[in-house]
Formats: C-alpha cells, sequence, structure tokens
C-alpha cells in the first residue's frame, strides 16, 4: 500500500516473533518482567520491549533481530551508524526495486465472510 511512497513506510519490527518467556535462576518465570495481573508487562518488561524495539528499528529490513532475550542491560542499546543515521525501511534498506515488494494479492477470506462471521458471533453470542 505505501510502497511507492517516499515520504512514509511501514516496517515490521519482528523483535517479539520468537521470543521466549524469561526464566529467574529456579528455572521458573521471572515475574518481575510481568504487572501483578501476569498478564502485562511491568515498568522492567516495558523497557526490555523498548530497547528491542529501538534496536530493531536501526536494523536494515531482512537482518532484524526476532527474539528479545530480556538481558536488563543498558549496553545492548544500538547507536544509529554515521554511515547511515536513519531507521530502516525496505526502500533505504536497498530493496526498493527488487523482487521482494509485495504483489497486490486477494485476501485469502472474502471481506463478507468476516462480517457474516462477526454478525454469527454477535447473534450467537447474544442468545
Amino acid at each position: 500500500r505505501y510502497q511507492e511512497r517516499e515520504d512514509f513506510a511501514v516496517v515490521m519490527q519482528p523483535f517479539f516473533r520468537n521470543t521466549l518467556l524469561p526464566l529467574d535462576g529456579n528455572g521458573k518465570p521471572d515475574l518481575s518482567f510481568f504487572a501483578s495481573d501476569c498478564f502485562h508487562f511491568s515498568a522492567r518488561g516495558y523497557a526490555e520491549m523498548a530497547m528491542a524495539l529501538w534496536n530493531n528499528m536501526l536494523e536494515p529490513v531482512g537482518e532484524k533481530q526476532t527474539y528479545n532475550n530480556f538481558t536488563y542491560d543498558r549496553s545492548k542499546l544500538k547507536c544509529p551508524n554515521p554511515e547511515k543515521p536513519f531507521l530502516f525501511t525496505l526502500r533505504n534498506s536497498g530493496f526498493g526495486n527488487s523482487d521482494l515488494n509485495l504483489k497486490n494479492t486477494e485476501p485469502s477470506v472474502p471481506y463478507w465472510a468476516v462480517i457474516v462471521a462477526v454478525a454469527a458471533g454477535l447473534l450467537a453470542g447474544s442468545l
């Protein structure tokens, strides 16, 4: 949708794709990364995610890290490269005129099927 735009870009940041649950010294989940509801992150968890997101934005498309190692180490923050001091997009990562460009394809599910499924779900839920 935005492939041809030079003033706007959308880039997937996959830092959370292969992340494993952080463990404590006993091999159990480290709850210090989570809020009291055990679902949302705590300030420590959000700090880790923010660092991973920042690092992903400074990595070229195709070379982005797909995990977060939860080391709570501020020294792992990346700095902009003096030769390329910008956030990486598909275009400035060298894929501007390559076969990696997304083609316009038909969605695998027709839009009307989603509407019918939502309506049926609402009807069943109200009954």
